[in-house]
Order: C-alpha cells, then structure tokens, then sequence
C-alpha cells in the first residue's frame, strides 16, 4: 500500500484481531467474513454519506462511490492475495484446519 498514515497497518491489526476472535468451533471463518465485509460496506456509506446534504445529493453520486470502492477493494485485496502466493509457506505455518 502506498500514501497510507502511520496508523493504518495498526488499525488494521486491530480489525484482523477481533475478527479473529470471533473465529470459534461454532462459527466458521466464512461468516465472520462475511460479518466483517458487511460492517465496512456500513461504515464506507457513513463515511460518504458524512460529505453529502441531502440524499438527493448523494444519490447522485452513488455510482462514483461504489466505483471508487470496489476498485480499491480490488486492488487492496490483488496486493494480499499476491502476498499470499508469495510467503505461503510462512503465512500458513499454523494453518488452521
């Protein structure tokens, strides 16, 4: 990732940490994924909504701000795949099964 604040990595810690957490014997690894794509999608649409006065206004741009975000899902998520495919062996040395 490039032009990112010094926080960012440790934010994102902290997400991966709690979702993490939430990994049990009863509820599977998909689910929090899904749980946790949805709870940014929620907040990306606060976060936009914040820059609008009327939901005319951002109806308007409604098209912009999903373009905009699914291309940096994509690219975010090409970039750790590739890290993956990279360092698998170290990534995954205590797979979880």
């Amino acid at each position: 990732m490039k032009n990112v604040d010094k926080g960012f990595y440790a934010r994102a810690d902290a997400h991966i940490f709690l979702s993490n957490n939430q990994v049990t014997g009863v509820v599977k690894p998909g689910e929090v994924s899904a749980s946790f794509m949805y709870s940014v999608a929620r907040f990306n649409a606060w976060i936009s909504a914040r820059g609008f006065n009327s939901s005319a206004e951002m109806q308007q741009s409604k098209q912009k701000m999903i373009d905009y975000f699914v291309t940096e899902y994509r690219q975010m998520l090409d970039e750790n795949i590739d890290d993956y495919i990279n360092n698998f062996d170290s990534h995954m040395q205590a797979k979880d099964k």
